[in-house]
């Protein structure tokens, strides 16, 4: 019984053991991350900044939160532009309680660290889009 080609292949591409080549099919695939509220309330920091906050958060958890909070009352953009700034502003604020509150049980403590390290990667990729080059990760 021979195997029959399904929905739309050719015989070579479903054997190409036969010495048919495989036709390439330019097939374009993008990938969204889809972020909460509480990550996407995270600010585009100046890198400088970003770095102080991983800092704060490694040794003093939610500390590095609470001060990035404040950078949303400055201008910092984030992921939620439609939400108005005093919004995210809070969400950070809750943010920076929850990992104070868990830090007790060492959940807080690594999510603080997580956290300051995706500020740090924020940084990296808004210095990305503004000088205009590709980014790899």
């Amino acid at each position: 019984m021979d195997p029959s080609p399904k929905d739309g292949e050719s015989a070579a591409a479903a054997e190409p053991s036969r010495g048919g080549a495989a036709p390439s099919s330019g097939v374009v695939v993008q990938v969204r991350e889809k972020k909460g509220p509480l990550r996407a309330a995270i600010p585009y920091m100046p890198f400088p900044v970003a770095v102080i906050c991983l800092f704060l958060n490694t040794f003093v958890p939610g500390l590095g939160t609470f001060v990035s909070a404040f950078t949303v009352l400055c201008g910092a953009r984030t992921d939620l532009p439609d939400r108005h700034m005093c919004c995210v502003f809070w969400l950070n604020i809750a943010a920076a309680l929850i990992q104070i509150l868990t830090a007790i049980v060492m959940v807080g403590w690594i999510m603080s660290i997580f956290w300051g390290m995706d500020m740090v990667i924020l940084a990296i990729s808004q210095g990305y889009k503004e000088q205009g080059i590709p980014q790899q990760l």
